[in-house]
């Protein structure tokens, strides 16, 4: 493996490390402030017991992500500081916007929120939750305007190799941006709402029969339900805003090797790119032109069109791109399944969660990382569907890499596989501590008078 491929994976191991909590942290941030007002609507205790909870899960997962956020961002300078000098002028006051508009707020108010709750007034406390949910959904604003951006580039001039801003407001709201923006808030809410259903069933099948576990289970299905028809349809325009600007990811994600219509919709097959086919095809017909022209004979871009006269390949390996494409639809649809099935069982004859049968709740379990996995292989698909590029038409992956020795390279893409393995078990072991230990009675007996600071239990104690 020469230094390219090797900063490529370094910088993938990474980034696939660190999008993990973001995505939790973006929508449970609402969650709790969801929770919050419900208690203080209500006054009753199981909303500010499920507060209690999932502020711990909160509190770790902001932990975790900006660690390796900061490791990931050192990798600008030591493995691909031609990007930073092509671009820079465009990729760092975003960067800059980022902690300006997130960072600041949330590390103001995050005390607060997290060990506040006995020493500031509840509207204080509220008022806390709203602004670092505020300041997490900030942050990905920006990262997805400057990722967008690579992906769509515009309102920038080139001038001896360097990029230079023209128009901020192009920059910022370039042709993909809403649809990116929209595709990731909507996989950070179906991130929580499975997260946070499959640990409380999980605390049910343990025995917790508490009001907060049957609150949470069913905010988690619901949540969930809502929200998984509204990603199917902005996975929809997302594609055509890709078919549009991309067109060889598109090919490369429907395995698509030359330009024509009526072309099917892949289920699976083996590409093979050095025979530019696919082996043991199992399609739908006309299914991919219905999907992306909207009608059979639509026509689809191939693969070949984006190969040089010189034999020169300017389209994305295609087997990555096209096997995390079918992960992300099928973990899809596998959400889409479980929780409009467990949202009938429990609204049928009023059921509640009693009305989940335990295979029901023990599917569950797992899919509290479906959010995970549906969200890394949407990434791969999108990242990995760039290539050769690192901004799409203006700077390409190989003019961006360091002059590294590969096997300095090596050692540290081991060291950095070896720590966040070891991470990524304790941060799920420590979810399953705080379950467990949830589950066998580790709840405050004091209940809190709505309206009044809450002495009754320190967030994070």
């Amino acid at each position: 493996m020469d230094t390219l491929l090797l900063s490529r994976i370094q910088f993938g191991a990474n980034i696939s490390f660190h999008i993990l909590f973001p995505t939790i942290t973006i929508a449970l941030g609402w969650m709790l402030l969801a929770f919050k007002l419900a208690w203080q609507r209500t006054g009753n205790e199981k909303w500010m017991e499920a507060y209690r909870f999932w502020v711990k899960v909160f509190a770790l997962s902001f932990g975790m992500g900006v660690v390796s956020g900061i490791t990931m961002s050192f990798q600008f300078g030591t493995n691909w500081p031609g990007f930073m000098e092509a671009v820079g002028n465009i990729a760092g006051p975003l960067l800059a916007y980022e902690v300006l508009t997130a960072f600041f707020l949330e590390a103001v108010f995050l005390g607060i929120m997290l060990f506040g709750a006995s020493r500031v007034p509840v509207w204080m406390h509220t008022l806390a939750t709203f602004l670092v949910a505020f300041g997490t959904t900030m942050s990905a604003f920006w990262i997805l305007v400057l990722n967008s951006w690579m992906h769509t580039p515009a309102g920038f001039e080139m001038r001896d190799g360097v990029a230079h801003a023209t128009d901020w407001l192009a920059i910022i709201f370039n042709p993909s941006m809403p649809y990116r923006l929209t595709h990731m808030l909507l996989a950070s809410g179906l991130t929580v709402a499975f997260l946070i259903a499959g640990v409380s069933a999980l605390r049910w099948l343990w025995g917790d029969r508490s009001d907060a576990v049957r609150a949470t289970l069913r905010t988690g299905v619901f949540v969930g339900a809502a929200l998984i028809p509204l990603q199917i349809l902005a996975g929809d325009f997302h594609g055509l805003n890709t078919l549009e600007h991309q067109p060889a990811k598109v090919a490369a994600m429907e395995g698509n090797w030359e330009t024509r219509g009526n072309v099917p919709l892949l289920l699976f097959a083996v590409p093979d790119e050095a025979a530019r086919e696919n082996r043991f095809e199992i399609g739908i017909p006309n299914g991919a032109s219905l999907i992306l022209k909207h009608h059979a004979a639509g026509v689809v871009p191939g693969l070949n069109d984006f190969v040089g006269e010189d034999g020169s390949v300017m389209h994305p390996p295609v087997a990555p791109v096209f096997y995390s494409f079918r992960v992300m639809v099928g973990t899809g649809f596998a959400m889409l399944f479980l929780s409009w099935g467990a949202a009938i069982l429990m609204t049928r004859r009023r059921a509640g969660v009693e009305g989940l049968p335990r295979p029901v709740l023990w599917a569950m379990v797992p899919m509290a990382l479906s959010g995970w996995v549906a969200t890394l292989a949407g990434w791969y698909t999108t990242e990995i569907g760039r290539q050769p590029w690192l901004v799409t038409g203006v700077l390409n992956t190989e003019q961006a890499v360091a002059a590294v020795p590969a096997p300095m390279v090596a050692t540290t893409l081991i060291a950095y596989l070896t720590v966040y393995a070891a991470l990524l078990i304790a941060y799920i072991g420590a979810i399953l501590y705080l379950a467990r230990k949830a589950a066998h009675g580790d709840r405050p007996e004091t209940t809190t008078p709505r309206g009044q600071p809450m002495a009754a239990h320190v967030p994070g104690e």
